[in-house]
C-alpha cells in the first residue's frame, strides 16, 4: 500500500493505581492531558484539528450516548468528522484504520485520536471490573456469569486450559514473556511496575484462576494516552521523524472453523495479520520488532502463532527458543507491555503497542532502544467473545520509511 498517511505525535500521560493520597484525576483530565503532550510532540495546536478528525476511544467511566462529540465540546476544538471506536482493546487500532481511509477519500487531513479510562475510580462490582451493559446482559450474563466467570482471568483460562489439553506448553515458557516484559518496563520510566522479577517468583504467584498465575494478570491503571496521525505530504511538513503505516488488517467476530463448534485456540489474527503483511509488501523476516497487545503472556503467544511467526501449538517452543529482548533477536513487548506497564481500562490500553512502535521507529525509546528498528508491527486485541478468545483483532505494519 502506498505510504501515504503517518503518525506524527504520540502522548501518554502518567499512570496511577489511585493510591490513598494520591490525585485521582477524572477521564476529561486525562484525555486533556493526553493530547496536550501528542499536541506538542507534533508542535501542532488544538486549533489545528477545527474542520479535520477527532477520534474518541469508549471509556467505562464516561459511556454517553454523546461521548466523542462531548470531548470534543472538552477539548474545544470543533472537528469536521469525529470517529468512535468501543472494540475494547482494538479501539486504537481501528481507529488509525479508520482515519486512514478518511484522509485518502481527502475528506481530512488529519486526525487527533484520544483515549483514557480511570477504572479504578468508579463505582463497580470489583475493581476494575466496571457495571457495563456486556456484563449484566446478553451471552455473557445468559452463559458464563451464572457459572461464575466474572472477568477476563477466568475467561481466559478457560481457553489457556482448552490450548493445554490440545497442545505442549510449560508454564515457563509463559514466564519467559512475563519476566522479559517485566526487565523492558524496568527500563521505561514511564512503566508502572519497574521491579525486575525472576522465572521462580512467576512460577511461585499464586494461581487466580487455573492455570493463570498472579504474574499472568495485568494491573489495571488510570490514564490516558493520544496520537496524531496526518497525510503524509503534511506529516514531512512537520516532523523529519514521520512514522509511516504500511499495512493493516482486521477481523471482528471471527471464528476459525465451524461457527457451532469453533477452535477457540486461534484468534482473528490468523485473518487480519497475512493482509496487514500482504498489503505492506513484508515478510516475518522483515519485522525488527513486535508489539503485540498482551494483558496475558498467554494471548502474546496466541498473537505470535496466528501472526504465522510459528505454526499453531509451536508458540511455547518458539518463545523458548529466542532473546525476546529489545537487544535480542525476537524484541517483544519493549515498554514492559500492559502486563508490566499498566492498562488504563480494557478500552485504552491498546494505544500502548501502536505508540511503542511509533517511539521505537522514531528512535525515541531510550535504554531500550531496539538497534536500527526500520519495520515494526502492533497489535489491536479487544472484548472475550462466548466461546472463542477475540472479538475484535487488528493487525497494524510501520516503517520508518515511506
Amino acid at each position: 500500500m502506498p505510504a501515504d498517511v503517518a503518525i506524527v505525535g504520540y502522548g501518554r500521560t502518567p499512570y496511577s493505581r489511585a493510591k490513598p493520597g494520591e490525585r485521582v484525576y477524572t477521564v476529561d483530565e486525562y484525555i486533556a492531558w493526553a493530547a496536550d503532550l501528542a499536541l506538542q510532540k507534533a508542535g501542532m495546536s488544538k486549533n489545528d484539528f477545527n474542520d479535520q478528525g477527532l477520534g474518541v476511544a469508549h471509556a467505562e467511566a464516561a459511556h454517553t450516548v454523546n461521548w466523542s462529540a462531548s470531548v470534543a465540546e472538552t477539548l474545544g476544538i470543533s472537528p469536521q468528522v469525529l470517529i468512535r471506536a468501543d472494540q475494547g482493546g482494538a479501539s486504537a487500532s481501528a481507529m488509525l484504520i479508520r482515519a486512514t481511509a478518511l484522509i485518502r477519500a481527502g475528506i481530512i487531513d488529519r486526525a487527533l485520536i484520544v483515549g483514557a479510562d480511570t477504572p479504578l475510580s468508579i463505582p463497580s462490582a470489583a475493581p476494575g471490573l466496571p457495571l457495563s451493559p456486556e456484563r449484566t446482559r446478553g451471552p455473557y450474563w445468559d452463559f458464563q456469569g451464572p457459572f461464575g466467570v466474572m472477568g477476563a482471568t477466568a475467561q481466559f483460562a478457560l481457553v489457556q486450559m482448552r490450548y493445554q489439553h490440545q497442545f505442549k506448553l510449560a508454564s515457563e515458557q509463559l514466564g519467559k514473556i512475563a519476566v522479559t516484559t517485566r526487565h523492558h518496563a524496568s527500563l521505561n520510566p514511564e512503566a508502572i511496575y519497574r521491579k525486575p522479577i525472576t522465572m521462580q517468583e512467576y512460577l511461585d504467584s499464586r494461581v487466580l484462576s487455573d492455570p493463570i498465575r498472579l504474574l499472568d494478570c495485568v494491573p489495571i491503571v488510570n490514564g490516558g494516552l493520544a496520537y496524531i496521525v496526518t497525510s503524509a505530504k503534511t506529516a514531512r511538513t512537520l516532523t523529519t521523524k514521520p512514522v509511516y503505516l504500511k499495512g493493516f488488517g482486521e477481523a471482528n467476530n471471527y471464528y476459525h472453523g465451524s461457527r457451532t463448534l469453533p477452535d477457540v485456540t486461534t484468534t482473528g489474527f490468523a485473518k487480519a495479520a497475512p493482509q496487514a503483511l500482504a498489503m505492506a509488501g513484508v515478510k516475518h523476516t522483515d519485522i525488527d520488532f513486535f508489539e503485540p497487545y498482551d494483558d496475558y503472556p498467554f494471548v502474546v503467544m496466541m498473537t505470535i502463532e496466528d501472526w504465522g511467526f510459528c505454526r499453531k501449538g509451536e508458540g511455547g517452543r518458539f518463545v523458548e527458543e529466542r532473546n525476546l529482548r529489545f537487544d535480542g533477536d525476537f524484541p517483544l513487548s519493549t515498554d514492559g507491555g500492559q502486563l508490566s506497564g499498566g492498562q488504563p481500562g480494557g478500552a485504552i490500553g491498546g494505544f500502548m503497542p501502536l505508540i511503542e512502535v511509533v517511539t521505537q521507529l522514531r528512535g525515541e525509546a531510550g535504554a531500550r532502544q531496539v538497534r536500527n528498528a526500520a519495520i515494526g508491527a502492533s497489535c489491536g486485541f479487544g472484548g472475550i467473545p462466548y466461546g472463542r478468545p477475540g472479538r475484535s483483532c487488528v493487525s497494524l505494519i510501520f516503517g520508518a520509511e515511506a
